[in-house]
């Protein structure tokens, strides 16, 4: 019984989820404060790092935030558009595919 049980475990295999890439695109509405709060808050950058992504947003038109499963990523894009509209910022996130 012991061999069946290993052999069991041995056939399980568990496909790893798709992942995406959330990018944040810039605009010249949205402020470069909000944008490095949502980083920190959203995005659980640090300070310093949420203000580099912030110019790199800036000069080079978007950068990417991270990579999520598809759950995440729809969430996170979700919850910044959201923040965005309170505020009234056109601030544009996207996710797709790795």
């Amino acid at each position: 019984m012991p061999q069946q049980q290993s052999d069991i475990r041995q056939k399980t295999r568990y496909n790893k989820p798709r992942m995406y890439k959330v990018t944040m695109h810039n605009d010249n509405i949205t402020t470069m404060e909000f944008v490095i709060k949502v980083l920190i808050e959203i995005f659980h950058r640090t300070p310093d790092d949420a203000e580099q992504l912030m110019l790199k947003i800036h000069h080079e038109g978007s950068a990417m935030i991270g990579v999520y499963t598809y759950d995440m990523a729809r969430t996170k894009v979700r919850t910044v558009t959201l923040m965005a509209q309170e505020k009234g910022f056109p601030l544009k996130t996207t996710y797709e595919p790795e």
